[in-house]
């Protein structure tokens, strides 16, 4: 297995694999429409590539392995991996889930067709909000909760029962209330899940709108 991942990952930053050098292989294999594995190999040999060419294909993916990414390990050092690692887990992830606030942020902002704009960093500190929305000088309060699943919703209501406080401080500071907007994946796209939250924040900007 550890072969062939390398084996694998070499081929494909290389680009060896690729239409220009293997041909378009998707599209021979559809028009030889063979019955066996040797009917497809004597089709592309004699059709797409010779046999020749896809062994120095092999030959050069062996040179990449042997010298150019062999000498790309030798020059990683313990402390490249340290810091790798960290990146990987501090870094990224928090920029992930940050790209996964700001879509939500944008979608909210769409359905309501109202501005929303990211909260002080003195707000997230003190009342726990992400963004707010301004009404006549009044704010609503939002917080955006990404959710690995269904399951960890629970999860979040228990915290924000913690926050209930901290909310009810925004409100009489402000004059709105505090949202939560649960974030979570559904076919690959992160989606609201709780949608019924979207009537109740549009019922309080038309509250706040007639004060």
């Amino acid at each position: 297995m550890a072969k062939e991942w390398i084996l694998n990952s070499a081929m494909n930053r290389f680009q060896l694999n690729f239409k220009r050098n293997v041909g378009a292989v998707s599209e021979a294999i559809r028009l030889c429409s063979p019955k066996t594995a040797d009917e497809w190999e004597e089709y592309y040999f004699d059709k797409v590539r010779s046999r020749d060419h896809i062994e120095e294909l092999g030959k050069k993916l062996y040179v990449k392995i042997t010298e150019v990414i062999s000498a790309e390990v030798e020059q990683i050092t313990e402390e490249d991996c340290i810091n790798y690692m960290l990146n990987m887990v501090i870094d990224r992830t928090f920029d992930g889930y940050m790209t996964e606030i700001k879509t939500i942020y944008g979608q909210l902002e769409k359905i309501l067709d109202t501005k929303i704009e990211p909260a002080p960093d003195k707000w997230d500190r003190l009342f726990n909000v992400d963004f707010f929305i301004e009404i006549k000088g009044k704010f609503i309060g939002i917080q955006i909760k990404p959710a690995s699943g269904v399951s960890h919703i629970s999860q979040i209501f228990k915290e924000r029962a913690q926050q209930e406080k901290t909310h009810k401080a925004f409100k009489k500071k402000y004059g709105g209330k505090v949202f939560y907007i649960f974030s979570v994946k559904e076919g690959g796209k992160k989606v609201i899940q709780n949608t019924e939250v979207i009537d109740k924040i549009k019922e309080e900007i038309d509250r706040l709108e007639k004060e």
